[in-house]
């Protein structure tokens, strides 16, 4: 197991659920972690850099890692999970609603890696973790769009790895099943579905990015899937 200790984590969507849990998981394991969302809300994190940042806008997110290696001195982690759902049947779906899960989804996971990724090959050590989903490796129903865009990332981090492996940066998707966060509620999800209470944490995820990230740089993991109990298992 690699110790992170000293190393420096960029997430994006950091001020709530998963990447809220993922830096504080992140922190406790002596990471120093730069925590990007709309809010640049801390998350209650000690030590941690926070700024706010539209991952919609390339600019932004070059802006956000510029600070954080000014702020730590280095880049050696990149956690890509700022994200944005809305279910319904496709129809059904509004188009502003369509519009922001492209946006959010997937030019934000592109502008995410295409800003940290200069600072990233500067690391002995460097990994990117995208915040997938089981709907980026299976179509669902009530899901086209939102599949669509994490499908798009999937592919995007499957594609970096051929690319950045020789270069010494691990490419790793983590795609969690329903995870019991404020994600979509009121675009499909609400807060009185029996559903939640059989979901996992947002904690169980932040250790599975722990998980993968403290493996010894002589290999790495592709892709992690999970999912609750509770949930269908499709293959």
């Amino acid at each position: 197991m690699s110790t992170l200790t000293g190393r420096v984590a960029l997430i994006t969507g950091a001020s709530r659920g998963i990447g809220a849990a993922t830096g504080r998981v992140l922190a406790g394991a002596g990471v120093h972690v730069a925590l990007a969302s709309r809010s640049g809300d801390d998350a209650g994190i000690d030590g941690a850099f926070a700024q706010a940042c539209d991952v919609r806008d390339a600019t932004s997110l070059e802006r956000m890692a510029a600070a954080t290696v000014a702020h730590f001195g280095r880049l050696d982690i990149l956690v890509v999970n700022a994200g944005v759902g809305a279910y319904g049947p496709f129809l059904d779906l509004p188009v502003e609603d369509i519009e922001e899960m492209i946006e959010v989804n997937v030019k934000g996971a592109i502008y995410a890696v295409r800003a940290a990724l200069p600072h990233l090959l500067r690391s002995d050590a460097a990994d990117i973790v995208t915040i997938a989903s089981e709907a980026g490796r299976r179509g669902l129903p009530n899901e086209a769009v939102y599949c669509a865009s994490k499908f798009a990332q999937v592919g995007f981090t499957a594609a970096l790895d051929h690319e950045l492996r020789e270069r010494g940066v691990r490419c790793t998707n983590v795609c969690p099943g329903g995870v019991a966060t404020d994600f979509a509620m009121g675009h499909g999800r609400t807060p009185e579905m029996p559903q939640l209470a059989g979901m996992m944490s947002p904690l169980d995820v932040a250790e599975t990015v722990l998980f993968v990230l403290t493996r010894s740089r002589n290999h790495r993991i592709l892709e992690v899937a999970l999912r609750p109990v509770t949930e269908t298992s499709w293959g």
